[in-house]
């Protein structure tokens, strides 16, 4: 019987995307696969059988998907970013602030498809592919970030994003560098400024005590 709900509630979602959030009938395809991977997901990693997760797990996860969009919303500027967020992004960042990763990555593909100079579109994608991969930096996701600065070199979302990433995979001095460069190319008025200035400060502390335990 769960499964049946399981199946219900996917057609229900497709529904919900496809004919009241309008999405263009092109992704249709994109939709449907995302749904069919998270269902494959659960039925390879559930228990139906178990109690449910605990609440405050979920509301971590839902906490963290908004956090980011709402970082990369804040990178962007006029001048960064001249993209204006579609139909895509904004089902994706709605997919995102729920915890769903893998399904807002496969519909943020039809914003990249639609319009691959869309640097707000590639780095939506690299995002939510580290975010569904519990914060690992996989090669998709180091792809979409490459388009993301090819696609606006000005944008300071994909090296930030992308230095996040890696210091968050372990490799804190490419990491490092690369958020020492973008502060460098920073202006003194940006308003994110102050923030990067802080995470590089704690990110050189955090190097230094390593080095200490060495």
């Amino acid at each position: 019987m769960t499964w049946l709900w399981i199946i219900a509630l996917a057609a229900v979602s497709f529904v919900a995307l496809a004919f009241v959030l309008k999405a263009p009938r092109g992704g249709w395809t994109a939709i449907g696969a995302a749904l069919a991977l998270g269902c494959a997901g659960f039925a390879s990693q559930a228990s139906i059988a178990l109690p449910g997760a605990p609440k405050e797990a979920q509301e971590r996860t839902n906490k963290s998907g908004a956090a980011l969009i709402e970082a990369r919303r804040e990178l962007a500027s006029e001048n960064a970013m001249p993209n204006q967020p579609n139909r895509w992004m904004v089902i994706a960042d709605a997919l995102s602030r729920n915890g769903q990763f893998g399904d807002a990555a496969g519909v943020v593909l039809g914003a990249v498809e639609k319009d691959p100079k869309n640097a707000d579109a590639w780095l939506s994608l690299a995002n939510n592919l580290v975010a569904h991969a519990d914060g690992n930096l996989t090669p998709a996701a180091q792809y979409a970030y490459r388009q993301a600065a090819l696609a606006n070199p000005a944008h300071p979302g994909p090296p930030f994003f992308l230095g996040l990433a890696l210091a968050g995979s372990g490799k804190l001095a490419e990491g490092r560098a690369l958020w020492a460069d973008l502060l460098a190319k920073t202006p003194a008025d940006a308003p994110y400024r102050a923030d990067l200035e802080e995470r590089l400060k704690r990110l050189d502390a955090f190097i230094a005590m390593q080095d200490k335990q060495q």
